[in-house]
């Protein structure tokens, strides 16, 4: 990955499960776009506990409309001041390989 993640840092008073539904909904919406196929292939993401804070790879196309849809839905469901994005630092990567997982119910496109 070339370009920096994009680091949603969330209120402690967001429950991080909520944020990660809602990154869910953001990757069927954007499959709705470009097929679930080609999200499997191009989506990634990092879910960072410690740091209550979910990295969205945007470096791809599918990448890009995957952050932009989920800063619409978390603007409307926890509000402007319950978390801030930015670029995360280069130094931090997103795990590579294929670590993923099922919790609550959706696929996770690590």
């Amino acid at each position: 990955m070339t370009a920096d993640p994009y680091r949603f840092e969330f209120d402690h008073a967001v429950p991080l499960v909520e944020a990660e539904m809602s990154l869910h909904l953001s990757l069927f919406a954007v499959a709705g776009l470009y097929g679930e196929a080609r999200v499997r292939l191009d989506a990634r993401y990092h879910l960072d506990e410690a740091g209550h804070a979910i990295l969205v790879d945007g470096d791809t196309e599918v990448g890009a409309a995957v952050v932009q849809v989920f800063t619409s839905l978390a603007l409307r469901e926890f509000g402007e001041t319950a978390f801030q994005v930015r670029r995360a630092p280069s130094a931090f990567t997103l795990p590579q390989g294929p670590e993923r997982q099922e919790p609550s119910g959706g696929p996770v496109l690590a």
